[in-house]
């Protein structure tokens, strides 16, 4: 740019629209690059390894996993200097030996900037007993061995936990080590086998969920070697199993304990840092240079970025005969998909989508359509209607089932870079039982379910869970079929998903209210009631804990969510209103 006699360097604006994160498996080095602030980061240390047999029938105990910190998704950022670079050391799991002695060997810590997460703790010895403290600590061995304390040294939120204890008589088991998101289990009495490793923890700051820093399973003397905790932590070995096995590599997993052979290594560690999205525009600017580049669309625009879940409303059951509901669209970004700019300071209209009346007439109707929810860019179709008698299911985001002797609407409809449903199933029409059972309506997770396919003839296809609310919820489930014969209903998909018509004892049932879930199908003919109402959708946004999201009108919330997700923003739009940055 010309800076108007000001001595200084040339700048144009930096536009960044998409994240990108690197991973390291070994050390190295990060230089981060212009106009970016701060990074979010996960730095796992290298797990220790397993400890290992004693005299007579003693089996040692499993290692703690690598101590794990992160910032990701909504904690603090770590701020970094443009154009410098910055060491990255990669710590190194523990080293396991053969035969009795000592305890395990602890992992080495990882390190970017001034982030430090301590090795794993190494296993007890059934020579030596307790369990080496460390990022998550080892498990104790027989005798009498505690598990060594997690969290060493202490960092805030915890960077581990501790390993489980070996009790004392009984089987002479090794307890599990410590993992990243639980303490390691105590080893076990006769008969059952040693202590299984502590879990880990679930991370998508690569775009993809990965689990890391599980603790290693306990040796066993009397049963089957105990599991090492999801995220990369190895089983023990027992008496007839040989070695004990290692952690997984660039996991941080902690080595398996050992009651003959050889004891489980620690998994290496990782350090992925995520650089978000991020404008600016470094320098002294004119107002006709800032002119120019805004009318060529280059000056930077405030944005946030998102998660979302955008789900549509469910189509309704029909009324005789009937196939089940379509379950309404399901389109997310969360885990680990392309987030959503939204402009800073602007208000956005949110429109959640009504579910589709059922049919009510026994003159062979389809059931209702539901409505689409929108936010921004994003717009998820309203789940399809069921079919009736002779009559098809309704294509949508989902498809509605097809009534007897009809076919299953066509889901994902209309099409989008990615899939929001599955299709219907299809109604009977091969003049077997179930005389007269109608198709399930599509859900998110799978087709519904044919009416001549036992043995839950007509069942709804199941919805998808998902997290971004901080607990797992499942949504867009397909409603059940009618079924003319006494056999049992056909359920709705799980998300919501209404249960159809039985001609003996049973009405339809309505989709859930802001799942999205289709409805029943209906069966008038046997003055068993109408078809099921789809239920409601719903849109839920993710934000950043420093965006000032605000939601209205009142029925409508922003919370902020606790730890693991790190403070992040959460609106959650049960109706239609207005979302402001």
């Amino acid at each position: 740019m010309a800076n108007g006699g000001i001595i200084g360097p040339v700048n144009d604006p930096v536009i960044y629209l998409n994240s990108t994160a690197t991973a390291f498996t070994a050390s190295g080095t990060f230089t981060a690059r212009t106009g970016q602030p701060s990074v979010h980061y996960l730095v796992v240390a290298g797990g220790g390894a397993g400890g290992g047999p004693g005299p007579g029938a003693n089996a040692g105990g499993g290692a703690g996993a690598g101590g794990y910190r992160t910032s990701f998704p909504c904690g603090t950022q770590l701020t970094l200097t443009a154009g410098t670079s910055y060491p990255i050391t990669i710590g190194a799991g523990g080293t396991g030996t053969s035969g009795p002695g000592g305890n395990g060997a602890s992992g080495s810590s990882s390190i970017f900037s001034t982030i430090t997460s301590a090795g794993g703790g190494g296993g007890g010895s059934a020579v030596t007993g307790p369990g080496v403290v460390g990022g998550s600590g080892g498990g104790g061995a027989f005798p009498l061995g505690t598990g060594g304390a997690g969290n060493t040294p202490p960092v805030s939120p915890p960077q581990g936990f501790a390993g489980g204890n070996a009790p004392g008589p009984g089987c002479s088991n090794g307890a599990g080590g410590g993992g990243s998101s639980a303490v390691g289990s105590n080893a076990g009495t006769n008969p059952s086998p040693g202590g299984a490793g502590g879990a880990g923890t679930a991370n998508s700051i690569t775009g993809s969920s990965v689990t890391y820093a599980g603790g290693g399973g306990g040796g066993s003397y009397c049963s089957p070697a105990a599991s090492g905790g999801s995220g990369g932590g190895g089983a023990g070995s027992s008496t007839i199993t040989g070695n004990a096995v290692s952690g997984t590599a660039n996991t941080g997993g902690g080595g398996g304990g050992a009651r003959s052979g050889i004891r489980g290594s620690g998994g290496s560690g990782i350090v992925i840092i995520q650089q978000p999205a991020v404008q600016s525009a470094p320098g002294v600017w004119s107002l006709s240079e800032q002119y120019n580049y805004k009318k060529a669309g280059q000056w930077i625009i405030p944005f946030v970025s998102v998660d979302y879940l955008v789900v549509a409303g469910g189509g309704g059951g029909g009324d005789s005969a009937s196939g089940g509901g379509g379950a309404g669209g399901y389109l997310t970004s969360f885990p680990g998909g392309t987030k959503l700019n939204l402009t800073s300071a602007t208000s956005f209209p949110i429109t959640v989508g009504a579910g589709g009346a059922g049919a009510t007439s026994a003159t062979g109707v389809a059931g209702v359509s539901g409505s689409p929810s929108i936010l921004s860019i994003i717009t998820s179709a309203g789940g399809g209607g069921g079919g009736a008698d002779l009559v098809n299911g309704v294509s949508g985001g989902s498809g509605g089932g097809g009534g007897y002797n009809g076919v299953g609407g066509s889901g994902n409809t209309p099409p989008g870079v990615a899939s929001q449903g599955n299709n219907g199933g299809d109604g009977n029409n091969l003049g077997t039982s179930p005389a007269f059972a109608g198709g399930g309506g599509g859900g998110s997770g799978a087709a519904g379910t044919n009416g001549y396919s036992g043995p839950t003839y007509g069942a709804g296809g199941a919805g998808l869970a998902n997290s971004i609310s901080n607990s797992p919820v499942t949504y867009a489930g397909g409603g059940g079929a009618a079924v003319g014969i006494c056999v049992p209903a056909a359920p709705g998909g799980a998300g919501g998903g209404g249960s159809g018509a039985r001609r003996c004892t049973s009405f339809a049932t309505a989709g859930t209210v802001n799942t999205g879930g289709g409805g029943g199908g209906g069966d008038t003919y046997s003055s068993k009631g109408p078809g099921g109402a789809g239920g409601s959708g719903i849109i839920i946004i993710r934000a950043p804990g420093a965006a000032g999201l605000t939601a209205s009108p009142g029925t409508n919330t922003v919370t902020t969510l606790p730890a693991p997700a790190g403070g992040c923003k959460v609106a959650t739009f049960t109706v239609s209103g207005t979302l402001t940055t």
